[in-house]
């Protein structure tokens, strides 16, 4: 309703100027011709703002929108630590460094009893009292970048063919070549498969910051405290946690980690489509 009222007083005022325009410019100002296209335009608002009620939730964005970029964060950017294991960001004069720890749990409610519910959640609530300071948990599902999987199907493929040529050269016993023919049907079915659709992942992990004047000294103050994190989870849970490191890092902040756009079979299918067009 408020969107309704906001777009209507808008068009009524923007009429009466429009208006007011036509009715006291003088013609030496305003030739006769430009007169009466303003006020056929002010007709036209006058319509749409007593029929606004019907479409004012599609002029309300259309009206408020200001530009096509929209800023999501004002802070600096996140940097990678030396050592490859936390993430840093500038906050004034400070570094905050943030370590992720991976929790290999891949337990589902759906498939427990009621016991082992009890139990696992039991497990959850000593964990969150593992730590004083503030700890994020958090349960991830993200679709896999299936490229490097891909490609090391293709890399069998394509020895197993260069096998099959070689025994076929040497003329060798036909369950060999049997069994190697098997072999690259199998790879061939498997990276059929597996391009067909996206492949999601599950990810559990814990993440502690720390701050300190100086990139070491975030850093190693955020480790500490994810090592006495580890080997709290490590006794709830009795899992080895580890602590995420390298490009893996990236699937936390950078959304074409998150959700990859494309993968080596869609991308390998577009150009072959675009050369078809």
């Amino acid at each position: 309703m408020a969107n309704y009222f906001g777009v209507f007083f808008g068009l009524i005022v923007a009429s009466a100027v429009l208006m007011g325009l036509v009715a006291y410019v003088p013609s030496l100002f305003l030739p006769t011709y430009v007169k009466i296209v303003l006020f056929i335009i002010s007709l036209a608002l006058d319509a749409m703002a007593f029929t606004s009620r019907y479409y004012a939730y599609l002029i309300s964005p259309m009206l408020k929108q200001r530009k096509k970029h929209l800023s999501l964060s004002n802070e600096n950017p996140y940097m990678l630590s030396q050592s490859g294991d936390a993430i840093l960001r500038k906050s004034g004069e400070d570094f905050i460094a943030t370590v992720y720890i991976s929790v290999p749990l891949y337990r589902s409610a759906t498939e427990m009893e009621d016991d082992e519910k009890l139990d696992f959640s039991q497990q959850i609530s000593r964990l969150v009292g593992l730590s004083k300071e503030p700890v994020r948990y958090t349960t991830e599902l993200y679709v896999m970048n299936k490229d490097s999987y891909i490609q090391k199907l293709r890399e069998r493929i394509t020895m197993t063919e260069n096998d099959e040529a070689e025994l076929q050269a040497k003329d060798a016993p036909k369950s060999d070549l049997d069994r190697t023919r098997g072999k690259l049907a199998m790879w061939r079915n498997m990276l059929d498969s597996i391009s067909k659709g996206f492949s999601f992942e599950l990810s559990t992990y814990v993440t502690v910051s720390a701050k300190g004047s100086k990139e070491y000294e975030a850093s190693s103050l955020a480790q500490q405290k994810a090592k006495e994190m580890m080997s709290g989870i490590g006794s709830v849970f009795g899992v080895p946690p580890s602590i995420i490191t390298g490009q893996d890092l990236l699937r936390f902040v950078e959304p074409e980690y998150l959700l990859p756009i494309s993968t080596v079979t869609e991308q390998i299918n577009k150009n072959i489509q675009e050369q078809v067009i």
